[in-house]
């Protein structure tokens, strides 16, 4: 891996790093956002793929990560996306666990508890926009996806049956 890729890969993951509250998929549009239409390292179509296959992977969801470095630069570049972007949050999360121990009721903890819920489900949110147009999937996708979701949540429905009907929409229709 030549030393410009080497240092790009650091700057995408570490400041994502950083800014994953919630878990790696709330970074998701942004990773999306530098590798595919800023940097050009990948298409829409593939980036879709590599998402894919990091769902399904055992481990953390963040895999995403890795896999971009692998798909950029083979083997370094997994390990360089890898530790840019767990290495950062891991360091900054120790320390927030030992203070919220020391500091269990302190009111900078609670302000952080209740500030970064809704930046969490934000960035999720935006998770959620950017892979349903970068699936390909028209409306049909934006459809099965609504009415997913208003099932989850009105009816506490099983993700496997949707997931089962969500299939089947697409056989029949798409």
């Amino acid at each position: 891996m030549d030393v410009q890729t080497f240092l790009r890969l650091l700057a995408v993951f570490v400041p994502l790093s950083l800014l994953s509250v919630g878990g790696g998929q709330a970074v998701v549009a942004d990773i999306h956002r530098q590798v595919v239409a800023g940097l050009g390292w990948m298409t829409d179509g593939q980036f879709v793929d590599l998402f894919a296959v990091s769902r399904m992977a055992p481990g953390p969801g963040s895999l995403l990560a890795s896999l971009v470095g692998w798909r950029v630069s083979g083997w370094s570049g997994a390990v360089i996306a890898s530790l840019a972007f767990f290495g950062p949050s891991s360091l900054v999360f120790f320390a927030l666990a030992h203070f919220w121990t020391v500091h269990p009721r302190s009111r900078l903890m609670q302000a952080v508890e209740e500030g970064l819920a809704p930046v969490s489900a934000g960035l999720m949110l935006a998770t959620i926009f950017v892979l349903l147009a970068s699936a390909d999937g028209g409306i049909l996708a934006w459809a099965v996806a609504l009415v997913s979701t208003l099932a989850l949540v009105t009816n506490r429905a099983g993700p496997f049956a949707l997931l089962g009907l969500g299939a089947a929409v697409f056989l029949v229709l798409g």
